[in-house]
C-alpha cells in the first residue's frame, strides 16, 4: 500500500517473488482483505500504510511480517535503499511474523505475540 512499482520489480530483480496489487487490479481492496490475501500467499506486506501494524498485532498470525515504512523521504531510490538494509539484516526474522518499522536512519524489528 502506497509502495510504488519501482520498489516491486526490484525485489523481483533480486529474486524476491513480489506482487504489487495494481498489477492484479486489487489496489482498492480493504486493509483487512488484504491481510488475508497475503495471508493465503504467504507474502510479506510492505506498507506505508500503518493500519497493517495494528491488524496483524490483533490477529495474533505468525506466518505473516509486515514492513512499516515511516519515511520522511519516500523517494523509490532511498526506500529501496532502505528495504534492502532490512532484508540484509532482517532475513530470517521475516519469515516468523514481524513487523518491521522502517525510518529514515533505522528500522525495528518487532516479533508477534504467539498464534491463538
Amino acid at each position: 500500500m502506497g509502495v510504488s512499482i519501482r520498489v516491486v520489480e526490484w525485489l523481483r530483480s533480486e529474486g524476491h517473488e513480489a506482487v504489487h496489487l495494481r498489477e492484479e487490479g486489487l489496489q482498492t481492496l480493504p486493509d483487512q482483505a488484504i491481510f488475508e490475501k497475503a495471508g493465503k500467499e504467504s507474502r510479506t506486506l510492505l506498507a506505508f500504510d500503518l493500519d497493517f501494524g495494528e491488524i496483524i498485532a490483533l490477529s495474533h498470525e505468525r506466518l505473516i511480517s509486515v514492513i512499516l515504512f515511516r519515511l520522511r523521504n519516500t523517494r523509490t531510490p532511498f526506500v529501496i535503499d532502505r528495504l534492502r538494509k532490512v532484508i540484509d539484516e532482517s532475513e530470517k526474522a521475516l519469515k516468523e511474523g514481524v513487523i518491521v518499522t522502517v525510518e529514515d536512519s533505522r528500522h525495528r524489528v518487532r516479533y508477534l505475540p504467539l498464534g491463538k
